[in-house]
Order: C-alpha cells, then sequence, then structure tokens
C-alpha cells in the first residue's frame, strides 16, 4: 500500500492524535546502553545518537534533555514523496508562534511540540484539515 501523495486530500485526512506522555530528545554516546524497546526513534549523527523516548525513563536513565515536548501523530498514510504537507503544517504552527519537530516515518508524520503547546497545536492541525 503505497501513500497519499495529493496535498488536498493529506490535509483534509490528516486526523492528528496526541500520544498520552512527555518525551525528550537525548543523545548517547554509545547507543548499545539503551534498551531500544523503550525508544520511540534513534537518529545517528556524526557528533552521537539522537534518541527520542519518554521522560521518565530519560529520567530514571541519567539522561539529559533540554526540550520536554508532546508527540502527535498525523494518522494519514503520507507518501514520503508527498509535497506540502510539512511546510502546511509547520508554517501554521510557526504562525502561532509553536516550534514542532518533524520525524516522517514510513506511515506517518510524526509531530513534537513543546509540552505547553500541545493544545493549540493539536486546534491548529484539526482546523488545518477542514
Amino acid at each position: 500500500m503505497t501513500g497519499e501523495k495529493s496535498l488536498a486530500k493529506l490535509l483534509k485526512t490528516m486526523k492528528p492524535a496526541h500520544h498520552p506522555g512527555e518525551f525528550v530528545f537525548c543523545k548517547v554516546e554509545n547507543p548499545n546502553t539503551i534498551n531500544f524497546e523503550q525508544v520511540i526513534c534513534m537518529f545517528r549523527e556524526q557528533e552521537a545518537t539522537t534518541v527520542i523516548l519518554k521522560k521518565e525513563i530519560a529520567d530514571q536513565l541519567g539522561l539529559e534533555y533540554t526540550f520536554i515536548a508532546s508527540w502527535i501523530t498525523l494518522t494519514v498514510h503520507s507518501s514520503l514523496e508527498a509535497v506540502g504537507l510539512t511546510a502546511a503544517f509547520s508554517t501554521a504552527l510557526s504562525a502561532k508562534g509553536i516550534s514542532c519537530n518533524v520525524i516522517a516515518a514510513y506511515y506517518h508524520d510524526h509531530i513534537f511540540v513543546g509540552v505547553e503547546d500541545t493544545e493549540a497545536a493539536m486546534t491548529i492541525l484539526k482546523q488545518l484539515s477542514e
């Protein structure tokens, strides 16, 4: 099954869903020290490996973080080749002063916003699909 490429259809059917909990981005020098069952996402960069996990897990592991986020998933199956979806929602969020960190996975786009912006971000994303 291939993902949707039409921006109009993506916006109309994106159906944002908020995952409960608080999530953090942490850097780890040795990713082998992390239980990957606890990791939401991992990305290897030249300087270190970034992991996204629940805040309470990062606290248990003694990992440092500077940003506490909410996780919102656009539940529409978007194509990795779709053009304009990220620009549309990031523009709408930035117009209201909301920073977003985006991860495009195989099926869905995932947006991390500051916990204090969760309700406003959900409202903006829902309005964007109307």
